[in-house]
């Protein structure tokens, strides 16, 4: 087991974490809504309990995208992470159409909320288990760069925002007396989960359609391939993605035809360790070509394009000692 598996599976202790938060948290906003009766509060017991399958479908996914590659998945299993961050953020639609329709029952027919200073009580200290989790888990989203933990993590601090609307409704409903206040805070709570949702489900969208790494990633890159360029080699078909946890880069690097196999592989293991050393989730691909050779540039894109015949060795031979554009004396590959 590589190094980088080993870790992978360390993250299922984040996730064991974020179920045992997720029960106590279930149990005690339960006791809070049964001690006051608010919708609010039960609303915030309904999140609770989509952060416990959350937390569940997490653990599954991260120990398969712990796995190592195999002949049916080469590249590894970390999109397996995308799956658990799209079904929790549609569970966290679906529990957001729960508290809608419960808040516009409520706001039809209003009840009077109970012991109102004791629930709060024990939802406060859901609360703060739920702020201590999330503060937990996305320090190890960031750490590790796992998107099941970050999602998992930025739910949980939905849910103490959540948590923190409700008290204020609550406090409304017994300064004022209006108990209509309390399911429009729910309403409004409702509104909040669909937007913490909707941008759950959208970034799993993206991850699993190959999304490029992020705009500092890519700039970091050019920096690294900057100084070769300055010597005369050339690149195209840079393309860069995510896949959960791990990055990958791919590149083609063109040099005069007239080097030898052994001095284009040194330049490639040159460039991959210092992308690797500046990415250090990357894996790299690289592919070395010819600067004499036309049919290098018929895959710039990512199909290839068929312009040019493939000529035979003995040609491409005489192609290459042609005009070659050596690099400068001082550079030392």
């Amino acid at each position: 087991m590589t190094s980088n598996t080993k870790n992978r599976s360390s993250l299922t202790r984040f996730a064991w974490l974020s179920i045992a938060a997720a029960i106590l948290t279930i149990a005690l906003k339960a006791v809070a809504y049964l001690l006051t009766g608010s919708v609010g509060l039960l609303s915030d017991a309904l999140e609770s309990f989509v952060n416990l399958i959350g937390a569940l479908m997490a653990l599954a996914m991260l120990t398969i995208a712990a796995r190592p590659a195999d002949e049916d998945h080469a590249y590894g299993h970390s999109k397996a992470e995308y799956f658990s961050s799209g079904v929790e953020g549609t569970l966290i639609l679906i529990a957001a159409l729960s508290i809608g329709v419960a808040a516009i029952q409520r706001l039809i027919t209003p009840k009077p909320l109970e012991q109102i200073g004791l629930g709060l009580g024990v939802s406060i200290a859901a609360t703060l288990v739920n702020f201590f989790v999330a503060r937990v888990l996305l320090r190890a989203s960031k750490h590790y760069h796992s998107i099941t933990l970050e999602a998992n993590a930025y739910h949980l601090m939905t849910d103490v925002w959540t948590s923190a609307g409700v008290f204020v409704g609550i406090g409304a409903v017994a300064f004022t007396g209006w108990e209509q206040l309390d399911p429009i805070v729910a309403l409004l709570v409702a509104g909040n989960i669909v937007r913490s949702g909707v941008r759950i489900v959208r970034n799993s969208a993206l991850g699993l359609m190959d999304t490029a790494l992020p705009v500092e990633e890519q700039n970091t890159l050019q920096r690294v391939l900057e100084p070769y360029t300055q010597t005369g080699v050339q690149f195209h078909a840079l393309r860069t993605r995510q896949s959960g946890s791990r990055q990958f880069v791919s590149l083609h690097a063109l040099v005069p035809g007239i080097w030898t196999v052994q001095r284009g592989h040194r330049l490639l293991e040159s460039i991959e360790a210092d992308i690797r050393h500046a990415l250090p989730s990357v894996t790299v691909l690289t592919h070395l070509e010819s600067l004499n050779d036309p049919t290098s540039w018929d895959d710039t894109s990512l199909d290839r394009t068929e312009t040019s015949p493939i000529e035979s060795p003995a040609k491409q031979q005489q192609h290459s000692s042609e005009g070659d554009a050596t690099l400068p004396k001082n550079v030392k590959l």
